[in-house]
């Protein structure tokens, strides 16, 4: 079969990868045409465009580089009809790919999957008509999902969830190592995760680096985003906090708790084990509360509550996102044994409705399934 993969970042790359090595062990006469990255073209094919050159966040940055993206746009549609795939494969990004895929629907017969779905129960929930009428079949990565959607009238399949995955494989390679040599402390640690964008490092972590003024007993680590340069995060610390790079999930694991910004690092934080405050500064203060109402239908913000059902971690978004309340909350996980213990329990289930299956190889083996079956019956 002929596959065309689609990514437009770093993590979709990750999964894109993943999504293939399993499609050849699923199918050995497997051929890749992608918009990826590294990891992407390490398992062979042709490589497209870089996601690198593809990643504009922010609706500034986006019209800055319309240029960019129609060319991008244009690049991909005439390598899509150039390959003859058998199969194009959506992964998050849905800006671009949505629009991808009507145009694949349009002009042809391949069928469009979407692995890893746009997030319309955070935002944009008008997304679901170009779904369904352009998407043939979904594979979900959060089971809260296939609820969702079938509230929608759209039916998706849920895989697995691949940050558990990682997770799960992390725990199990280092359980014998009881430090890191990254780590140049004594002291207990203090984890401080701040997001991968500059905007949000630079709101977000002088008042998470604050808490190392009312904690000294602690040391307070910074993990660093790989693409954030050093001198970035200088400017911003004194030097009660550390910086280290590439070694986030030791930095967890070795920590008392944590402060995290919201996204991918509160699951993976939970999943490690570590008690933390979920944080998040929005643009516009005083007026989030009213736009989150009139434009975000979800309870809650981290991924570790929707998955939870509950707040099973506190989260405080702008503008409760401050010194005075951040101080109040993260001492009640740091001595708070009751509050401790509630949210281990609250892991432990939320890591038990994950599941225990791969995201990446259930998904290659129902698109290779569906493939095979199509084919049967157009023969």
């Amino acid at each position: 079969m002929k596959y065309f993969l689609i990514v437009g970042e770093a993590s979709g790359d990750l999964h894109g990868a993943s999504l293939m090595r399993e499609l050849k062990n699923t199918d050995p006469e497997a051929e890749f045409c992608f918009l990826g990255g590294d990891l992407m073209q390490n398992e062979g094919g042709r490589l497209v465009q870089h996601y690198k050159n593809m990643a504009f966040m922010g609706i500034v940055n986006v019209v800055l580089n319309l240029n960019k993206i129609a060319k991008n746009f244009e690049l991909c549609t005439k390598a899509i009809k150039e390959f003859n795939p058998d199969v194009v494969i959506l992964i998050d990004y849905p800006g671009f790919n949505l629009k991808i895929a009507k145009h694949v629907k349009k002009t042809s017969q391949t069928p469009v999957y979407y692995y890893i779905a746009p997030k319309l129960w955070a935002w944009k929930e008008y997304r679901i008509k170009t779904i369904k009428r352009y998407v043939d079949r979904m594979f979900v990565i959060f089971p809260f999902e296939t609820e969702y959607f079938a509230k929608l009238g759209y039916k998706v399949d849920y895989v697995g969830n691949p940050t558990a995955e990682t997770i799960d494989r992390f725990l199990t390679a280092n359980a014998e190592q009881t430090n890191s040599p990254s780590l140049p402390t004594t002291k207990p640690i203090i984890a401080l995760l701040c997001g991968s964008r500059r905007q949000e490092v630079g709101k977000c972590l002088p008042v998470m680096a604050k808490m190392a003024t009312y904690f000294p007993q602690y040391q307070f680590v910074a993990a660093a985003a790989p693409n954030i340069d050093k001198d970035f995060y200088d400017n911003i610390l004194h030097s009660g906090v550390e910086i280290v790079y590439n070694d986030t999930y030791n930095i967890l694991r070795q920590s008392k708790a944590a402060i995290v910004n919201s996204g991918t690092a509160t699951l993976e934080t939970a999943l490690i084990g570590t008690p933390q405050v979920v944080v998040y500064h929005v643009i516009g203060g005083i007026l989030v509360p009213l736009l989150r109402k009139m434009l975000i239908k979800i309870p809650f913000v981290s991924l570790v509550n929707l998955i939870a059902q509950k707040e099973a971690v506190k989260e405080l978004i702008t503008p409760k996102f401050n010194e005075k309340n951040l101080r109040y909350e993260f001492e009640k996980i740091l001595t708070d044994e009751k509050r401790i213990e509630q949210i281990e329990q609250d892991y432990a289930e939320i890591r038990k409705r994950l599941g225990n299956e791969s995201a990446s190889k259930n998904t290659a083996s129902m698109i290779y399934k569906l493939l095979k079956e199509s084919k049967v019956n157009k023969g």
